[in-house]
């Protein structure tokens, strides 16, 4: 038999394809090391004593299992089934910056999904207040709160299948669940979304917020003497992200995610207790969502949903976070990750509901629907609160933008990568990887700077996008681990995946009627 030539595809189990095969079907080569072949098993005699016509040489090779050429040889033979069961990957893996490094643990699986799970949305969550009110408004963020853990739970339990393929792109699974046509319809467009839509975000975020800082901090003759435009600012706050963004692979940001996470932590906390302890402006209203049954009404209450859907996102990098982990079968990569995830997601509980809750009881229907809550200080708190509390709330903002926007580059960047290596068959070079690093983080900021009326559409992505948190982790748990009919699981699944699609439809509905009526400034390459 003719031996397998070196950088030749690995077989993969039947039914299974490599990652370039299921992004690029036309390219179907990809290198890698010939298959690991585990040696050859010496079968023990059936009989306690040896052949009377072998000799002495080879019946030390038929004894019983308690030989010690027998143990070593069981035992690699274990090991190599072992690892053979949950490395069933494309050896491309190795070459891409999400599965490059395999040694996360539960810390870093904490720092990341902190560092994704809070940002500038936490600031914006008390908005959902004003349409919904206090009681539907907890009731609703608490029912969302859970809907999403449990998602996120899913989408855990489904990275590893029963034939040992390992699934650490959101894509790659919903391919296997969905199919390749109908998979790449319903997830690539939100999941790229997510990914560099939010970079993008957290460019206008991040360099509104150093403006901010900047005028804060300055004196006026100075400020007016030295005008920083807006797009300037925005050009600083991308190329300080780039710096960061030279870090090879997801697990090199561990340390980055943490300082995100502190600094995400850390103003969260101070915005609520500065709103808690200042003296409320005049003024103050709070709505009831009995006092309009208008459409207006309807459509407001529907946005409001949508602010807190909005909040509860990242679950397009769950699986990317936990790629990053070793896993066999003794030690699944699923439960030092839902450690993880059950740490981080505590301390998310302990920041978003005191913001949203306080924030909503200090301004009430008067906190500005640009900038939640940060604005909100500024312009009713600026007099009597120091400027190193307001200067230190936006420096927190700010870092924490950075941060955010290196584990959420990671998917796009992992797919310029992805291309590269499945036409060349090789990993990228350094100078190439850092040269696509620049690339995209000047296109996000291009977008940022071409359209700044993308904030005003962010309900509209965001109802197209409310399904890969919402719903399809549900069906594709149907699908993949088939839950008897009409048990507890399939009800609850379906239920869950067909009220998350319901609510996909009404965000967007609502979002386009509020476009309609009210239209968005479309003021093109002028950011404000």
């Amino acid at each position: 038999m003719e031996e397998p030539a070196a950088g030749r595809e690995f077989a993969s189990p039947k039914g299974e394809r490599s990652v370039s095969e299921l992004w690029f079907p036309s390219t179907m080569s990809s290198p890698c090391a010939p298959p690991i072949r585990s040696p050859p098993i010496i079968a023990a005699s059936s009989s306690s004593s040896a052949t009377p016509n072998k000799s002495p040489f080879v019946s030390r090779f038929v004894t019983p299992l308690a030989s010690p050429m027998r143990k070593a040889v069981t035992s690699m033979q274990g090991y190599l089934e072992e690892i053979g069961h949950f490395t069933k990957l494309d050896p491309q893996e190795a070459w891409l910056p999400i599965t490059e490094s395999r040694n996360g643990n539960s810390w870093y699986a904490a720092f990341h999904t902190l560092s994704s799970g809070i940002g500038f949305q936490a600031l914006v969550l008390p908005l959902a207040f004003t349409t919904l009110g206090w009681i539907w408004g907890i009731v609703c963020l608490s029912l969302g709160f859970a809907w999403q853990l449990y998602t996120l739970w899913l989408l855990i339990q489904l990275h590893e299948s029963e034939s040992g393929m390992r699934y650490s792109r959101y894509l790659r699974l919903a391919i296997t669940a969905f199919g390749e046509k109908l998979g790449k319809l319903l997830v690539l467009f939100p999941t790229m979304y997510l990914s560099g839509g939010t970079c993008v975000t957290l460019i206008m975020m991040g360099g509104g917020t150093m403006k901010m800082f900047y005028q804060l901090i300055c004196d006026d003759n100075v400020c007016h003497e030295m005008q920083i435009t807006t797009v300037e600012w925005y050009l600083i706050f991308t190329c300080s992200a780039l710096l960061l963004a030279q870090l090879p692979n997801l697990n090199s940001i561990a340390g980055v995610s943490l300082v995100g996470a502190v600094t995400a932590v850390g103003y969260c906390t101070l915005v609520w207790v500065l709103s808690l302890t200042r003296t409320r402006p005049a003024g103050i209203t709070y709505h009831r969502l009995d006092a309009d049954f208008s459409l207006d009404g309807v459509f407001g209450v529907l946005n409001g949903l949508g602010i807190i859907a909005f909040c509860f996102r990242g679950h397009n990098l769950v699986l990317e976070i936990q790629g990053t982990m070793p896993s066999s079968a003794k030690h699944p990569s699923r439960v030092p990750m839902w450690r993880g995830v059950k740490t981080a997601y505590s301390i998310i509980l302990m920041c978003l509901f005191p913001v949203a809750i306080t924030g909503y009881w200090a301004f009430g229907t008067l906190i500005p629907a640009d900038g939640g809550m940060l604005s909100a200080l500024y312009k009713y708190h600026k007099q009597d609160t120091s400027k190193a509390l307001l200067g230190a709330s936006s420096l927190l903002v700010v870092i924490s933008c950075l941060t955010s926007y290196q584990i959420y580059a990671m998917p796009a960047l992992d797919n310029f990568e992805l291309r590269y290596t499945s036409n060349m068959n090789k990993p990228c070079p350094v100078w190439l990887r850092s040269g696509i690093r620049v690339f995209f983080g000047f296109l996000t900021f291009f977008i940022a700077v071409a359209l700044p009326m993308l904030k005003s559409l962010a309900g509209l992505i965001g109802g197209i996008a409310l399904p890969v948190t919402l719903a399809y982790p549900s069906f594709m748990w149907i699908i993949l681990r088939k839950p008897r009919k009409y048990s507890g699981s399939w009800i609850l699944n379906w239920a869950l995946g067909c009220a998350g699609m319901v609510l996909s439809i009404l965000l967007v509905t609502a979002s386009i009627w509020s476009i309609v009526t009210k239209g968005i400034e479309g003021h093109f390459f002028k950011p404000k």
